[in-house]
């Protein structure tokens, strides 16, 4: 098994973007891309993929420093617990390369659900993967948490299309979680001053929620 580091995670936040840092030459183009691995196995997490947890880690790191985001710090225990209780969905390229990531925290007794740190691997970027692990995630979550309000906060326009496509709608921050685990993990962000001087009632991410009584 890989020698497990500390996690750096984004709570609530997911990280859709091209690496500006990643040798061009070195990868396919994204229509080899498509052509060739066209079929992603998607599935919910279990004990076997912990080992995968640095790569996850290392890749979402990356990504948010590209991005110029703040980051907060999560334990490897803390995801691999995530992992083995299933409540995370990993994808794979038909090589049996990673390829992607997200997971589901609830929060106030499981009233509330969060979808976050969907990242996809560099190389497997612009081929539809982002959205399957999306709706992967979403049924996941629905699954679990049937009567929860899922909500996400992101900066991302694509990730704005995805949750408008899932049923999500636009959200005040008074209509999110008020457990202060969740907001805790926004204190290493660069944006955090505007949220604690807004009284958490308003920041530069979009607010979306998801919820089950709004659906026919």
């Amino acid at each position: 098994m890989k020698t497990q580091q500390n996690i750096i995670d984004f709570a609530g936040k997911d990280f859709l973007l091209s690496e500006p840092f990643q040798n061009k030459t070195t990868l396919l183009s994204n229509n080899q891309i498509a052509e060739k691995l066209l079929d992603f196995t998607i599935e919910a997490t279990n004990a076997s993929h912990v080992l995968w947890i640095k790569e996850i880690s290392d890749m979402t790191l990356a990504s948010a420093l590209a991005r110029g985001t703040g980051i907060s710090g999560r334990s490897a225990e803390l995801l691999e617990e995530k992992i083995k209780k299933g409540e995370a969905i990993i994808a794979f390229a038909t090589d049996g390369r990673w390829a992607g990531f997200s997971f589901i925290s609830s929060w106030d007794n499981g009233q509330f659900v969060s979808n976050s740190g969907l990242i996809v691997a560099p190389e497997f970027r612009h081929t539809g993967l982002a959205k399957k692990i999306k709706r992967k995630i979403f049924e996941l979550s629905r699954q679990k948490y049937p009567d929860a309000r899922i909500f996400s906060l992101t900066t991302g326009l694509a990730v704005m299309k995805m949750n408008h496509e899932l049923g999500f709608e636009p959200a005040t921050y008074s209509e999110l979680t008020t457990d202060d685990v969740f907001w805790e993990g926004c204190k290493s962000c660069i944006n955090c001053p505007i949220l604690m001087s807004k009284e958490r009632k308003n920041c530069l991410c979009t607010a979306m929620v998801y919820n089950p009584k709004h659906t026919i």
